[in-house]
């Protein structure tokens, strides 16, 4: 590739990025604006039934893996250990009420603040935990190339009930696959599994298992 192609292909990604943060800002905002008295209304209720706090934060590892403190509404009681001691595994934390809330992505709502602030976008791979990190392959922390994203193609292709490999493959297919009309794709797939309430949990699981890492053969 001559120099001119070099610079060609840079200027094509940056003005692909600008678009898609520009586009991001937007949607967030009117998303936070539209949404807002719905928000209102279950920070009130996770308040009421969960306690305080109502927000959930998080470090999780965003673009290039650089952490972030990721927002979400409280789904979980705060009692970490039973009366014995023994810490609680997440399903017992986890009310019916905080299903509901996974069900129906409530939960997910204030993540909108981190996609205005830059530290996620719209689609992408979903921010996980840091610790999973040094148990990624290097094919699979390709998926940290892009910026994570509220849903992703990984999210519309089974998500919880695929295996953590799976999931990762798809992350990565994304990273090289890419673009406006994929993440219009994704969206549109996306709001249909919201309403359908679709693999939210893998069968048999109130949680997502644990990623441990990839066994090597």
């Amino acid at each position: 590739m001559n120099s001119v192609a070099k610079i060609n292909s840079k200027f094509s990604i940056l003005s692909s990025q600008f678009v898609k943060r520009l586009i991001d800002f937007l949607a967030a905002l009117a998303a936070i604006i539209l949404l807002g008295p719905l928000m209102l209304i279950v920070a009130v209720l996770v308040r009421l039934r969960l306690g305080s706090p109502v927000i959930f934060r998080q470090q999780r590892p965003g673009l290039h893996a650089r952490p972030f403190t990721m927002y979400k509404f409280r789904t979980m009681i705060s009692k970490t250990h039973d009366s014995q001691g023994n810490i609680l595994p997440d399903d017992k934390r986890l009310t019916s009420f905080g299903l509901w809330l996974r069900s129906t992505s409530l939960d997910e709502l204030p993540e909108l603040f981190n996609v205005l602030k830059g530290d996620m976008s719209l689609v992408g791979p979903r921010p996980l935990m840091t610790k999973y990190l040094d148990r990624y392959t290097p094919h699979q922390a390709r998926r940290h190339e892009v910026k994570p994203g509220i849903t992703g193609w990984a999210q519309v292709n089974g998500r919880n009930n695929i295996t953590w490999e799976e999931k990762f493959d798809l992350d990565v297919w994304y990273v090289d696959h890419g673009s406006l009309k994929l993440d219009i794709i994704i969206l549109a797939r996306t709001f249909w599994q919201v309403f359908s309430r679709s693999d939210v949990a893998k069968e048999g699981h109130a949680t997502v298992d644990e990623f441990m890492g990839t066994r090597k053969n």
